[in-house]
């Protein structure tokens, strides 16, 4: 990868950033024969919340080798394994199963599924998606952990999106503000396309500063009130209080578990761009409303949405109200 975010931004918008290594581990394991032969490999690939754990499946399914390696890929839930009579729509080609589990599974369902996908074809392959450690134990090789991107892999990727084609060297203060930034946000994939979507449109010291000042006072008030970082509140389906990206209200706003991805939301309530929202172009709803987060441009194409909900009283103003500036220092 060039080191010139400003001529690779259009690149890395729609491409999997980094994962490289992980990608080409994945297929080695479906590339190679299986031992024994007719008994499909099973690759669990574990991760917590939004690590990109399908970003890259999809990617390595996407592969020209990959697709003419495997005449048939099927995508499972895990919750149909248990409900579902397998041998109906199991190929007896190749075959690449995908099954991703939100929820354990007992060793009698995993073991009729198993048995009936050994009527695949010869160097046939399971992948496991899953952020449940237990899960690994249905594995026949050993399973893969993908952790977050390293401070300095991400610091670079929400430089590249927020800086759009712009050389932030010519911007060195800006690129300060990005930096610091990019250390608050603790890894999350989700909100660093959220906030470089706000940047790249508005490519202003000032408003950058503030963008930075209200995320310094979010992330103090969700440790004061939860002793923990929104990013890990969220791993762990917790509520996450988004009151002090909103300038307009000094209520607690919730943002509600579970924190997971939505692709065809069916709730009949107002809907808000979260973007909009800490950028101060929109006013929140006062009663309860889907905060749309980020839509993926890349495979397998998620949208993030929560429901955001006020907590007492609600109290909101039309104009912008200035952050306070206490700081917070993170080691």
């Amino acid at each position: 990868m060039p080191r010139g975010p400003y001529d690779t931004y259009l690149y890395i918008d729609n491409f999997m950033f980094g994962r490289q290594v992980e990608k080409q581990q994945i297929m080695n394991v479906l590339l190679q024969e299986n031992i024994p032969p007719f008994t499909p490999t099973v690759l669990p690939i574990i991760s917590t919340n939004r690590v990109g754990k399908k970003t890259l499946v999809a990617h390595v399914c996407n592969n020209d080798r990959v697709k003419s390696h495997f005449p048939f890929i099927l995508r499972l839930k895990g919750e149909s394994i248990q409900k579902t009579e397998h041998g109906a729509f199991i190929p007896t080609g190749r075959t690449l199963v995908v099954v991703e589990f939100t929820s354990d599974i007992d060793d009698v369902s995993w073991q009729k599924f198993y048995s009936t996908t050994r009527r695949m074809g010869k160097g046939s392959k399971i992948i496991i998606i899953s952020r449940i450690e237990s899960v690994s134990r249905l594995g026949t090789i050993r399973p893969m952990h993908l952790n977050s991107l390293s401070l300095e892999e991400y610091s670079y990727l929400f430089k590249v999106l927020a800086f759009g084609s712009t050389n932030p060297d010519d911007h060195p203060r800006l690129s300060l503000v990005a930096s610091e930034l990019a250390v608050l946000m603790g890894g999350s994939l989700v909100v660093a396309n959220v906030c470089a979507d706000i940047f790249r449109k508005n490519q202003n010291l000032q408003f950058w500063q503030h963008i930075l000042n209200k995320y310094r006072n979010f992330l103090a008030d969700n440790l004061s009130v939860f002793c923990e970082h929104p990013k890990l509140l969220i791993e762990r389906d917790r509520p996450v209080d988004i009151a002090k990206l909103v300038s307009s209200t000094s209520a607690p706003l919730r943002l509600m578990p579970p924190h997971c991805e939505d692709d065809d939301s069916t709730r009949d309530l107002p809907k808000v761009r979260y973007g909009d929202l800490i950028a101060g172009s929109v006013v929140p709803p006062k009663e309860k409303f889907e905060l749309v987060g980020w839509e993926s441009r890349i495979p397998p194409y998620k949208k993030y949405v929560n429901v955001a909900m006020f907590s007492g009283e609600v109290n909101v103003s039309e104009h912008v109200v200035s952050p306070c500036k206490k700081r917070i220092r993170f080691s």
